[in-house]
């Protein structure tokens, strides 16, 4: 059900022509809309027609030489939006991210936006796509979420490929001397199958190599999603993918894949992957959309490549990190900023009255009630999601994405408490009007970029112990008491730091709706404990992960997945998506 209704008198400029609204859905608005030839979007920020790669006539990739050719420009502005803690009631954080992007280039501000290419498993699971809503989205909205470019597959083919030759390299003979015990890598599959979480694989007798344990990620959890997102060029990414630890030997060496001379096939696989996707806004924006990790089990960022590409083109860049700003911000931060040397200017942080009321107690049968009191309990989560946002040294602006059932009363109500904490609540309608609706915010985005306040600094050294640098995101971001981790953790990590990882930083994979492993814990709980479960050495992307609590890396299917409203019109278009 949509969130906001278009006003009726609203239209878009598109090709010089207004257009009668189509009924008010995202895939509808997306299918009215006359989309311009990528070629022209290119040009829009100096992309020559040469170096664009059509892969229809909406969508490119950018080609290598002339990102290569960018290396001594200056840098635009660079803007995170992120998010309160995601609920059932909705964020929008893409659709403000579209939103802004667009309002910025409104009122003259050249702008592009870097996004996360969207995952098959939440497609058809329970999150629906990732293009944005509303009229702020990113078109061609269908090709977007299904297959896109083809980027998830070649990750997919390329993880795959490595595990095979594990195997292989085991059934001939086992001239690495891998012990099938301490095998680490598993396959992936880009959809949510809990049945492949965990399973035996190689039996039927001799001929099908040495039965073992294993099991399944999603592809958006692969250690190689995440190389692709931080590779700074093609023999970055080889190199990484060298470094990639697959298994160990009897006496506990690494075995790499470098030793499986896997990583030359691997980047070939990817070599067209590793170059940004273009495509555009409903308002014909530039949009790099690139590279799809999960911010609750994975970094939760797009491409390096894209974004530093997009700040040599544009004076502002309009970048997300998933799901809430304890995940998603912290990440980004923490590990892509510290990785790729990146220099952020500002942070929009999204709220809504429905998601500050769920965060208040209010079950989701009544959000759509006014209730001034739930949102103002609610603005706790609100309130450490700004506090934490600040340990980083860049100012914070928070967006309120309107929907057509909040009042003025409640939306008074988190205007009121963000001047309590110091920042500036702007009300955002790009839902329902597109760029129009979001020009208050893009002002005061601009001129918080601009301002150079911003010392952005990560929340913690190198140099310090990996399980510190897990205390200190529970610390300081959870507002845990402490960590519970096994001597079987304590001792992995101790393992890794005298092998020479010791200076990598941490990638939590953590529920995303509680500040807690708890998913029940709504607003801004402390005191709690953080149980890690388990860590994972991810060696060529460079960082630890800490799965914590019971999140998993390979997602289930609700009890009504999506799946089951998708179908073809008689027409064969596609009905049911997002």
């Amino acid at each position: 059900m949509p969130h906001h209704r278009p006003r009726d008198d609203f239209a878009r400029q598109t090709a010089g022509e207004p257009i009668v609204l189509a009924p008010n859905t995202n895939l509808a608005i997306a299918r009215d809309a006359k989309l311009l030839p990528i070629q022209d979007v290119a040009g829009k920020i100096g992309i020559p027609s040469e170096h664009v790669l059509p892969i229809g006539h909406h969508k490119a990739k950018v080609a290598r030489p002339f990102i290569r050719s960018l290396a001594g420009r200056p840098n635009g502005k660079l803007v995170l939006v992120t998010a309160v803690s995601p609920t059932p009631a909705g964020e929008g954080k893409t659709t403000t991210t579209v939103g802004l992007g667009d309002a910025l280039n409104r009122i003259g501000k050249p702008t592009a936006i870097c996004l996360r290419e969207p995952s098959l498993g939440p497609c058809f699971g329970m999150k629906g796509g990732g293009a944005g809503g509303g009229f702020a989205q990113v078109v061609p909205m269908e090709d977007i979420n299904l297959h896109f470019t083809g980027d998830l597959h070649a990750v997919a083919a390329a993880h795959n490929l490595l595990a095979a030759m594990l195997d292989n390299s085991v059934y001939w003979r086992n001239p690495l001397g891998i012990d099938v015990r301490r095998v680490s890598w598993r396959r992936v599959l880009d959809m949510n199958d809990r049945a492949l979480r965990q399973i035996n694989c190689s039996l039927g007798g001799v001929w099908n190599g040495f039965p073992r344990e294993t099991g399944f990620d999603i592809t958006a959890a692969s250690e190689i999603m995440a190389i692709l997102c931080l590779s700074a060029d093609l023999a970055d990414l080889e190199r990484r993918l060298g470094d990639i630890v697959v298994a160990s030997r009897r006496d506990r060496s690494a075995v790499y894949c470098r030793d499986l001379k896997a990583n030359g096939a691997m980047t070939v696989l990817l070599r067209h992957a590793m170059q940004p996707n273009l495509v555009q806004t409903l308002e014909h924006n530039p949009a790099f959309i690139h590279g799809g990790p999960f911010a609750n089990i994975a970094h939760g960022c797009s491409s390096a490549i894209a974004t530093k590409t997009a700040l040599k083109l544009a004076d502002f860049v309009i970048t997300e990190a998933g799901f809430g700003a304890d995940l998603g911000a912290e990440k980004f931060f923490d590990i892509k900023c510290r990785m790729a040397g990146l220099r952020p200017d500002a942070v929009v942080l999204v709220a809504t009255v429905r998601a500050l009321k769920a965060n208040g107690g209010v079950h989701k049968d009544a959000l759509e009630r006014e209730n001034v009191q739930a949102v103002e309990d609610g603005c706790v989560n609100l309130g450490r999601h700004i506090d934490n946002l600040r340990l980083f040294g860049v100012p914070v602006a928070v967006a309120i994405n309107e929907f057509d059932t909040d009042t003025d009363a409640e939306l008074a109500a988190i205007e009121a408490y963000a001047k309590t904490v110091g920042t500036v609540a702007v009300r955002a309608r790009h839902w329902a009007e597109g760029s129009a609706g979001a020009e208050a915010l893009a002002k005061h985005v601009a001129q918080l970029a601009d301002r150079g306040t911003a010392h952005y600094s990560p929340l913690y050294p190198d140099d310090l112990p990996l399980l510190e640098k897990v205390r200190t995101i529970a610390r300081r971001i959870y507002r845990a008491d402490d960590i519970d981790a096994g001597l079987a953790v304590r001792r992995q990590l101790r393992d890794w730091e005298a092998a020479g990882y010791g200076n990598l930083p941490v990638c939590m994979a953590k529920t995303q709706y509680s500040f807690s492993t708890d998913p029940k814990l709504k607003g801004a709980p402390s005191g709690h404990r953080v149980s890690v479960r388990e860590v994972r050495l991810a060696a060529g992307a460079g960082f630890v992960v800490a799965i914590c609590g019971n999140i998993m890396t390979m997602p289930g299917l609700p009890r009504s997945p999506a799946a089951e409203g998708i179908g073809l019109a008689d027409d064969g278009s596609v009905e049911g998506l997002f």
